[in-house]
């Protein structure tokens, strides 16, 4: 697909260099998580701070990637310091970055009569341009931005629209015709060549054009679409039906897909995706934009999908995209202001609800998550995905009880319960029910995960684990989790799981030399630290238990268990009353699975 050349051209030419984003997007940093948690003053406090103030209070903001707070911080050092160049540019970037158009374009033009080779200000200035429909202003802006071979491409299909607005589609495609470059270059050329020439009436050759683009890349979304958009105007339905199907095939229930296929199906004759030049500009800045969001170039996808949105605010593929990239960086609560600007008219809404909540629950506020995946259940009982979103919230954060009966009905809503890809329900659900004591309920659906799934070594790890931890089928169980650990030799979780499964049948050098294993794959886990203190105390490493038990409680462990935790500290372990008889006790009364 042309998606997967265009990797390799993007990852180049993304060097962007005028476009150096404060606090590149994609860096992390130990010492400034990516919850965002900072709180910065607001604007009446910015009136006391100083220049050197405001200007490491945007520094900071820019680290934390809160591009808001740092444009404000730098304009307000600018105001200070207006001559400061760096500070103008670091306050252009940094309002493009936030989407604030308006206030960039001021910045841009001032740049400009400093350097009226800054080939960002020029693309700014020139989308303003093409907003406002000063078209031949539009294209001398956009003209003068381009550099690479990514800029170079969306500064002539920027410049083609402009054309196309001052009325010339004939010199729009002749010099989108003329760009050469990349061998990805012609998909996106013959799209727009396509979209320009069926706004200007030329539906034979808009046809020839978006049938090549097709035929490039019949799994890009937009191409396939507005191809058959065209086709249902100019052909027949049944050949715009082929489309979507074909499309259906390679990507399943995308919902503006089903809603044109419905559509189409009923005989309607499909309008083109853009009705305007502005529209088209948008859909441009949109379709590079989603791409290097993809494929790693976040900081310059940023700035399209911003101009994107300027020209389209209601785009809704812009804004899951541009969602999407915040996402990928840790952001959610940017993301979240994203998905509520979504059209309530849009199909794409629910894809957003469900996206909104998961970031909602990352932002620590599950109940307003909790109640917009009801509402979205509520309106369709059999919506899968919605459903099990929910159940995965509502698991993560120990309401068991719900999340049972959540996945229940996600599981009742399945088309085919049975099929292999199915097993990962059936083992969230068998986590609720063995959290909420519900141990015969949860063995079921762990049994028929692995019925689905033979050898997954998550549930191998779960059940055997639970197993061996309530001393039932002990030789099963430890050879569950040793399969596992075969497959997943690095997961710390699963590792720990082998330590504490030898430490629970009294083998205490082995559960001591995995958990020491165990740690190393995941240090900072107060459960695996609790274990090895557990395992230390029995092998006579009493001070090195003692020192495990208090990391372990330095490491926030669940509530329940801190208690615990502290006796330890204080008093040690109780004499060993061996594991393995109580556990062949339990075998003899019946209690094995």
């Amino acid at each position: 697909m042309i998606s997967i050349r265009f990797n390799r051209w993007a990852i180049a030419a993304v060097a962007f260099t005028a476009l150096a984003v404060p606090g590149s997007l994609s860096a992390q940093t130990p010492d400034h998580p990516s919850d965002n948690s900072a709180q910065f003053p607001n604007s009446h406090d910015m009136k006391s701070l100083t220049m050197s103030g405001s200007y490491l209070a945007a520094r900071h903001a820019s680290v934390e990637r809160d591009s808001a707070a740092a444009a404000a911080f730098y304009r307000s050092a600018l105001r200070i310091d207006p001559k400061n160049n760096e500070l103008l540019d670091r306050a252009f970037i940094s309002s493009l970055a936030d989407g604030d158009i308006d206030e960039a374009v001021k910045l841009a033009e001032r740049i400009l009569t400093i350097d009226k080779t800054n080939r960002v200000a020029r693309l700014v200035v020139g989308v303003r341009d093409l907003k406002q429909k000063k078209y031949a202003s539009a294209q001398s802006n956009i003209n003068q931005s381009i550099r690479g071979p990514i800029t170079d491409l969306v500064a002539t299909l920027l410049s083609g629209w402009a054309s196309y607005g001052a009325g010339d589609a004939k010199t729009a495609v002749a010099n989108i015709d003329k760009l050469t470059g990349p061998e990805w270059y012609p998909i996106f050329k013959d799209l727009h060549s396509g979209m320009i020439l069926e706004l200007a009436g030329k539906d034979k050759d808009a046809g020839v054009r978006l049938e090549r683009a097709y035929k490039l890349d019949d799994g890009m979304l937009r191409v396939a679409d507005d191809y058959a958009r065209w086709l249902t105007r100019n052909k027949d339905n049944a050949a715009a039906t082929a489309v979507y199907e074909a499309f259906e095939k390679k990507l399943p229930r995308h919902p503006l897909v089903q809603e044109d296929l419905r559509e189409t199906r009923a005989g309607k004759k499909l309008q083109p995706l853009v009705d305007s030049p502005q529209t088209g500009a948008a859909e441009a800045l949109y379709g590079i934009g989603a791409t290097l969001t993809r494929r790693g170039g976040e900081d310059l996808a940023l700035v399209y999908l911003q101009l994107s949105l300027y020209l389209a605010p209601n785009h809704p593929l812009a804004l899951l995209s541009l969602a999407d990239l915040y996402e990928s960086v840790k952001k959610p609560q940017m993301a979240i202001k994203v998905y509520e600007r979504m059209p309530a008219s849009s199909v794409l809404k629910r894809n957003a609800q469900i996206q909104l909540a998961t970031d909602l629950d990352a932002a620590d506020r599950s109940d307003e998550a909790i109640k917009i995946l009801k509402g979205v259940t509520a309106e369709d009982k059999k919506d899968i995905e919605a459903i099990m979103a929910l159940g995965n919230i509502e698991r993560g954060r120990k309401k068991f009880a719900d999340c049972a009966e959540t996945y229940s009905q996600g599981i009742a809503a399945m088309p085919d319960p049975n099929d292999k890809n199915n097993w990962v329900y059936y083992y969230y659900r068998g986590i609720c029910e063995e959290r909420s004591k519900a141990w015969n309920k949860a063995e079921a659906d762990m049994r028929k995960a692995l019925e689905l799934q033979p050898e997954q070594p998550h549930v191998l790890n779960y059940l055997g684990y639970s197993w061996i931890d309530q001393g039932i089928n002990l030789d099963d169980g430890m050879k569950m989790i040793k399969r596992a650990v075969e497959q997943r030799p690095d997961d710390g979780y699963i590792v720990d799981s082998l330590g504490w499964a030898y430490y629970r049948i009294g083998n205490y050098d082995d559960a001591v030399k995995n958990l020491e294993r165990a740690i190393d794959l995941k240090p900072e886990d107060p459960t695996i630290n609790d274990h090895l203190g557990d395992a230390y105390w029995r092998v006579g490493r009493t001070l090195e238990a003692k020192f495990q038990w208090a990391h372990a409680r330095d490491l926030k462990p669940e509530p329940e268990d801190l208690p615990k935790i502290e006796a330890k500290i204080e008093n040690g372990l109780p004499d060993d009353t061996s594991s393995v008889t109580s556990a062949d006790k339990k075998k003899e009364d019946g209690k094995g699975g």
